[in-house]
Parts: structure tokens; C-alpha cells; sequence
């Protein structure tokens, strides 16, 4: 259940061995040739000793290797006072991410310093929080061997259950509900609705209010306060507050978790004076990545750890006497989660407005990632933006607190003369800009395979590539038109949609075991064998006529035609699994399956994942049913993450391959050549859109008024807007975002980034071949403008062709 990345150190007796083979001096000469060697802006962090500080980088900034050096330069300084028995803790986003963060700091101590690579630890943050939680259950409330950690999705039991008690309880206001804004009464019409309330409408709401509240600490009661202060029809946060406490009250009863319990539980211990001290006198510095993305209750542990224990000051208010010893390193400007988390990036702005009024503000603005043309787009792309956004709101004369402009101005700049980066600013490949406006999706495929086999060349292996789509069904379309290219010209394709849909391991262990429990059966065999013949373990035939008579091909009596070898290994293999099912325990079933499945390592860790989170939640009532019910909810309604155990990073980025990944994965990432085909108004910034069938309420969503309310309230403002003003911050959140999702895609590129709009695209991707005239995104003709020596003459092409 933990995702704890950590490192520990005996700092006794490492003090008195460093003292033995170290000089200060000698250290001190090794600390300088670090930060030396590092840029500017990663100079200010290495030279950080105490107190707040707040590093805002710019896309391929080294964000990561500078936190790497300034944490092993921290370190190391903390080893030359012998008496200090703190440690520094660093805190990042995810797992992968840690264990990156991890090995560098590693490197700089063994290879830079000479040093035993101790002395720190690094954490996802809900792996930090797990960790103090753990350590002190008695005050966290958090029995780990009796609780069951889930991620609900607004389909889970917990999530539709909560609704139906909500209506039950409130009658009256589910009635207002029904009603809308107009209603005739008639019966058709009114299960209609009933329908869409209960298995969309409060659902959604449910969903998205119980984590827009859980994680920035709000109560159902201090959401009812605010609930007050609106005076919209339905009374939505009224109704969210209901939602909310249902919901509550359900994960205690069955003693269920989420990952916002984490938080809650860490910060429920450092309450108390007693443990608040032990944890801080662990500490001396907290360092945290990808500050954008945290969330309120998050930043608070944070603070509260950074904290001087000693001084007892455990206010998170930022002055110049303030105690914290923490570093936030991030980029409000890549801050691309907060339309579907409850992370802001108006939190790191206003530290980093903190720290510059203290003058404890750096800014890393050099990057050696790009090349200069790509520098220049993307620098483009944001004052553009910025401009149109101001513009809209002077018009509609919003004020600026209600209306943030979507980007902080931060202008990306080349390295300088000298700079440690091999291959800094690399040279363009063509014209490192090329700008597409192909006839349709068909004929941007034709292009994007040219441009691709042109750039591979004769040595696929030197050059790494990738495709970023907003969607994962375009990834899927462009995945089946490129397979046979690909295949043609020996370029891996890769799809990262595809192959990280691995909850394809519930998926089949639950249809395997569906079979062992019902193996007469068509629909279960049936579903067994394509699992089976996934997995290549039974060569592809006709499933539906060997499912069609689940008794003679599993048990064939003597006087039935023989069988083909095909048929009789896929018979042997599932009769083998009906042996097992008979001759093991039922705890051992999952485990087993995971291993006839012929699983990878990385399979193989999630399906025992899987197997301790079902078997848990089947305690003191161990039956076929409970498991196949257990298996049957998880696939159902809920994301189970897999177990990585390789390098992820790594894997999305290996020469010689095309990938095909979203653009919410690709952060984080780089690749020689970026594709960004389909860039259409409607996906990028989109359109706000009520859905049809929920229409009958108004021309907004319960949903998005209510989390912008929300947000309204935490970010101090001093009234809640109603429902028409809530949807119009809702639409600017959602804008801005998608606009820093193309920013953060256009600077994943190294030597060229080859954008398209195609005149002629899906409205939308789950009917791809329903082609219509679609808009391109607003900024893509400022590029063209902007950039005439980067748009590619089609007629041109076509003639020399």
C-alpha cells in the first residue's frame, strides 16, 4: 500500500568516520566544485543554508539535478556539524519521480563528495504522510493491517452508495433537483431524469467535491457554513456538503482509506506538541519538486515539518524571522492538474510572492533542452496567451482576483557560453518549427509519416521521437494507422496508452477466475480464452466455437471427433486451471493465476498487489463469491494503480522508437522530434459543455459551480460567486490549464516540434470517421503569423512528391 522512496543514515557513527577521512577543508573544496559547475539559478539553491526559498524553473531548466546537487551540498554541510543528528527530507510528486531524485543525490555524495550516500530521504508526498502516520498510530487513527487504501472514481459502491442515502434523507431537495428549471410533469420525463441524477448528475458531484474539500481540509460542516453565503436554487455546496458526509461516513464504517486520509492522518500527529517536536528534531531541511501540484493540506505538512522544532515556532506564515527550512522548486507555468485535482497553482505563486518580497526568490530561467526556434514558440505562445486572456477579461471587467492570467510571466532563455550541459541548445533539425495545416486526419497521418521515416533515416537507433495527444483514443487511432509503417521501416511504436492500461491484470485474473467458477459458461470461457490467447499462451482459433459447447471441449467424451492440437493445448491449459481451483486455497488462486499468465516482474508485483488488497477485503468472509464481488468492484469502478519496477522515464524514451503518449504523461519527459498533430479549438482549450441529458438544470454543471466555489472560499475571496459568475471561473480554469498543457508539450522537444491543425477532424474521437470542418487553436494561426519561415507550403510538398 506505501509508496515510500527513502534513504537512512547511522549518522554517529558516519560522523566520526567522515571525520576520519575527510578534511573540512577538502569538503568544502569539493562542495564549491558542485555548485561551480551549475547555472545560475541552480547556484541559489546550492547556496541555500537556511530559512524559505522558492526556485520558479522554466521547462528544461534541470529542475532535478539542481534540487540533486543542493540537496548532496545540504547534506553535506549538515555533516560538518558533528553534533546534528537531522536528517533532509525530499518530497516530489511520484514514484518514479523519487527514485530519479534518489539515485542523483546518490551519485553527487559517492562520486562529487566522497561520501556515504546517507543522510537524507526522499518521498512521494502521500509516502512522507503514510510514513508519520505509521509511526505514530496511536494519534494518526490509521491501523494499516485493518484498513483498505482505494482511489473511488465516481462509479465506485462508496461514491453511488453515498447518493442513494443522500436522496433518501432529502427528499425535498432531490425533488427541487428533478424539477429544474422547467418541468411539465410528465412520467417519462421524470425517470428520465431520475436516472441521470442518480447515475451522473450527484455522482459527478459527489466525486469531485469530495476531493476539491477532503484534500484542502475542509468539513461538511464548514461547507454547509459556506453554502449559506450562496443563494443559488439547488443550494449546490448544501447538497455537496450532504454528499460529502455520506460518503465520510461510509469509509469509517468499513474501514476504508483514500490517499487524502493519509494526509489527514500525518497531520492529525503533528497536532499533538509531543510528536510534532520528535518529527521536526528528524529534520533539518525539507526540499520539495514540482511544488505547482501540491495541494493545500499537503503544503501544510510541509510547512509544518520544515519547521524549527527547537524554536517551537510552528506558524506556516512566511516572514522574515520565519523558521522554515524549506525549499520549493516548481513551475506555476506547467502546472497542468488542477482541473482534475484539487492542486492550484495560485499556492505556489503566492509563495514564491512571499519569498521575492523577503528576497528569498530564485528563478531558473536558463534551459539547454531546446533548441532556440522551440525557445522562441514557446515564449511566443505564452505572452500570446497571456494578452488574449487579459483582453477577455477587460472586456467582460472581471477583477484580477477572481481572474488570473493563465501563465506566469517567465521567459525561457538559452544557456549561456560554457555551459556544463553536453549538447546545450542543441541545433534545429529542418526548420525546429514546422507548422502543419493538413486536409484531414487522414492526410496528417501521410505527413507524420513522412516527416518520421525522413527523421529516423538509416539508423533508427539514434534518434528518439514521440507523438502527444490530448486524448488516449487519438493515441489508439494514430497507433493502428502507424503500426504498419513503423513495422515497414524497423521504428519501434510504442504505445504508452496501450500498454498503461495494466489494469489489464485485474481485468484478467478476474476473467479467469469468472471461468474457474463457472466453467459451463460460454460468455465466462469464452472471456478466459481471449485472455489466454492475449497472453499467447494458446494459439488464436475460433473462440466462439469452442465456447459454444464448454462441455465437450473441455471434457470431450470418446465417441466425439478428435481434437485439432490447438484446440486440445487450450483444453489441457484451461482444464489445469479447474485442478487448481479444486486443489488450492483460495488465497493462493490470484497468485497462481499471475504465474500461468506467464506475468513480467512488473505484472507480477501488481497481481500480488492485487491479491493482498482482495484478500484483505475478504476477511472473516473467504468465498469464490466475495472474491469474484471484491475483483468485480475494482475493475469496475476504480483506478488500481500498478506496480512499476523499471524505469519509466526510460522506457517512454528510448531511441530508436515512437511513442505515442498523452500529454499529461509526457511532462517530465524529452524527445529529439515531438509531433503535436489534431490541435483543434474544440480539444485545446475546449469548450465548457453541459451534457444534453443533464440540460434540464441549467446551462452549467453542478460539478464545476461547486469546485469553483470551493476555490473561490480557499483562495480568501471575499464572497462566493454564484452559479453564473462560478461557471465562468470554471471555463477560465479549464482554458488556462488546457493552454499550459500545449506549452508543456511544445518544450518536451529537443530539435524540432512539428505542430498540425487539420482542416477537416473528428468533433469528436469516439467517432473518428465522422469528419467535419474544425477550428484550429487559437494560438496555433498567432504561430503561423508569428513564424511564416515555419509553415510547411503543402502544395509545394505535393508537387515534388
Amino acid at each position: 500500500m506505501s509508496d515510500i522512496n527513502f534513504t537512512a543514515v547511522p549518522l554517529q557513527s558516519l560522523h566520526s568516520e567522515l571525520s576520519e577521512r575527510l578534511p573540512v577543508s577538502n569538503l568544502r573544496e569539493k562542495i564549491l566544485a558542485i555548485r561551480n559547475s551549475l547555472r545560475p539559478g541552480q547556484q541559489q539553491m546550492a547556496d541555500w543554508q537556511s530559512g524559505p526559498l522558492a526556485i520558479s524553473a522554466v521547462p528544461g531548466a534541470g529542475k532535478s539535478t539542481g534540487m540533486a546537487a543542493a540537496a548532496a551540498i545540504a547534506i553535506a554541510r549538515q555533516y560538518q556539524r558533528s553534533s546534528s543528528r537531522r536528517h533532509l527530507v525530499v518530497v516530489t510528486f511520484t514514484r518514479s519521480a523519487a527514485a530519479n531524485i534518489k539515485a542523483k543525490i546518490r551519485k553527487f555524495l559517492r562520486d562529487d563528495l566522497s561520501l556515504p550516500q546517507m543522510g537524507f530521504f526522499v518521498y512521494t508526498l502521500h509516502g512522507l504522510a503514510l510514513n508519520i502516520a505509521n509511526r505514530h498510530s496511536d494519534l494518526s487513527g490509521l491501523q494499516l493491517e485493518n484498513v483498505t487504501l482505494i482511489t473511488p472514481t465516481q462509479t465506485h459502491r462508496f461514491i453511488r452508495t453515498a447518493v442513494e442515502q443522500w436522496i433518501a434523507n432529502n427528499s425535498g431537495v432531490y425533488l427541487r433537483l428533478l424539477e429544474g428549471h422547467q418541468f411539465d410533469g410528465e412520467e417519462t420525463e421524470r425517470l428520465r431524469r431520475q436516472s441521470v441524477l442518480r447515475t451522473e448528475v450527484l455522482p459527478e458531484l459527489a466525486n469531485t467535491v469530495i476531493h476539491e474539500a477532503k484534500s484542502s481540509g475542509i468539513s461538511p460542516e464548514l461547507l454547509r457554513e459556506w453554502s449559506k453565503q450562496t443563494r443559488d436554487e439547488y443550494a449546490i455546496l448544501s447538497v455537496a456538503a450532504g454528499l460529502y458526509e455520506q460518503y465520510q461516513n461510509l469509509m469509517r464504517s468499513r474501514d476504508f482509506i483514500d490517499y487524502d486520509d493519509m494526509i489527514l492522518a500525518a497531520l492529525r500527529v503533528l497536532e499533538n506538541d509531543s510528536a510534532r517536536r520528535i518529527e521536526q528534531n528528524q529534520v533539518f531541511a525539507v526540499f520539495e519538486d514540482e511544488a505547482q501540484d501540491s495541494s493545500p493540506l499537503q503544503t501544510q505538512l510541509l510547512e509544518i515539518l520544515a519547521s524549527d522544532g527547537d524554536k517551537g515556532d510552528n506558524s506556516s506564515l512566511l516572514t522574515p524571522h520565519s523558521a522554515l527550512n524549506l525549499v520549493r522548486v516548481g513551475d506555476p507555468n506547467q502546472a497542468i492538474n488542477s482541473t482534475f485535482t484539487p492542486a492550484d497553482p495560485i499556492y505556489f505563486r503566492q509563495f514564491c510572492e512571499e519569498c521575492d518580497r523577503i528576497e528569498r526568490l530564485a528563478t531558473m530561467d536558463q534551459a539547454g533542452r531546446s533548441t532556440r526556434i522551440i525557445i522562441e514558440a514557446a515564449n511566443f505562445a505564452l505572452k500570446w496567451i497571456n494578452n488574449q486572456s487579459s483582453a477577455a477579461a477587460n472586456n467582460k471587467q472581471q477583477t484580477p482576483v477572481n481572474r488570473q492570467v493563465p501563465f506566469r510571466l517567465q521567459t525561457i532563455r538559452p544557456v549561456e557560453v560554457g555551459d556544463p550541459q553536453t549538447n546545450a541548445n542543441p541545433a534545429p533539425v529542418g526548420r525546429g518549427l514546422e507548422l502543419y495545416t493538413p486536409r484531414d486526419i487522414h492526410h496528417t497521418v501521410e505527413l507524420l509519416s513522412q516527416r518520421v521515416i525522413e527523421l529516423f533515416g538509416e539508423d533508427p537507433t539514434k534518434n528518439s521521437a514521440a507523438i502527444l495527444v490530448r486524448e488516449n483514443r487519438q493515441g489508439r487511432w494514430l497507433a493502428e494507422a502507424l503500426t504498419s509503417v513503423c513495422k515497414e521501416h524497423n521504428i519501434i511504436l510504442y504505445d504508452v496508452g496501450e500498454r498503461d492500461r495494466r489494469s489489464h491484470v485485474p481485468q484478467e485474473i478476474l476473467a479467469l477466475l469468472q471461468f474457474c467458477d463457472r466453467p459451463h459458461s460460454p460468455d465466462y470461457l469464452k472471456a478466459a480464452l481471449e485472455a489466454l490467447v492475449q497472453r499467447q499462451l494458446i494459439p488464436t482459433q475460433d473462440l466462439n466455437a469452442l465456447a459454444s459447447l464448454p462441455e465437450e471441449f473441455l471434457y470431450p467424451g470418446p465417441l466425439a471427433a478428435p481434437q485439432p492440437e490447438t484446440v486440445q493445448k487450450a483444453a489441457r491449459l484451461c482444464r489445469s486451471l479447474l485442478r487448481a481451483r479444486l486443489e488450492l486455497p483460495l488465497y493462493q488462486l490470484i497468485s497462481f493465476l499471475a504465474l500461468t499468465l506467464n506475468y513480467d516482474q512488473a505484472e507480477l508485483a501488481t497481481a500480488d498487489k492485487l491479491a493482498e488488497r482482495v484478500n484483505q477485503q475478504i476477511a472473516g468472509n473467504s468465498s469464490m463469491g466475495g472474491m469474484l464481488s471484491a475483483l468485480s468492484e475494482i475493475v469496475s469502478s476504480e483506478r488500481f494503480e500498478p506496480v512499476e519496477t523499471e524505469d519509466s522515464e526510460e522506457r517512454y524514451t528510448r531511441r530508436g522508437q515512437l511513442t505515442i503518449i498523452t500529454m499529461h504523461k509526457a511532462k517530465g519527459l524529452d524527445w529529439d522530434y515531438v509531433f503535436l498533430p489534431f490541435l483543434h479549438e474544440n480539444l485545446i482549450p475546449g469548450r465548457f459543455w453541459v451534457p444534453p441529458q443533464s440540460q434540464f438544470l441549467g446551462d452549467f454543471t453542478l460539478s464545476e459551480v461547486a469546485r469553483a466555489q470551493i476555490r473561490a472560499a480557499l483562495h480568501g475571496e471575499s464572497m462566493i460567486p454564484d452559479v453564473t459568475q462560478a461557471w465562468e471561473q470554471a471555463k477560465h480554469l479549464k482554458i488556462s490549464e488546457e493552454y499550459r498543457l500545449l506549452y508543456v508539450a511544445m518544450t518536451r522537444a529537443k530539435r524540432l516540434v512539428w505542430m498540425s491543425a487539420a482542416q477537416k477532424a473528428p468533433f469528436t474521437w469516439s467517432k473518428p470517421d465522422n469528419l467535419q470542418e474544425q477550428a484550429p487553436c487559437p494560438v496555433f494561426p498567432a504561430l503561423k503569423r508569428q513564424f511564416p519561415e515555419c509553415v510547411v507550403n503543402l502544395a509545394v510538398m505535393t508537387k515534388q512528391a
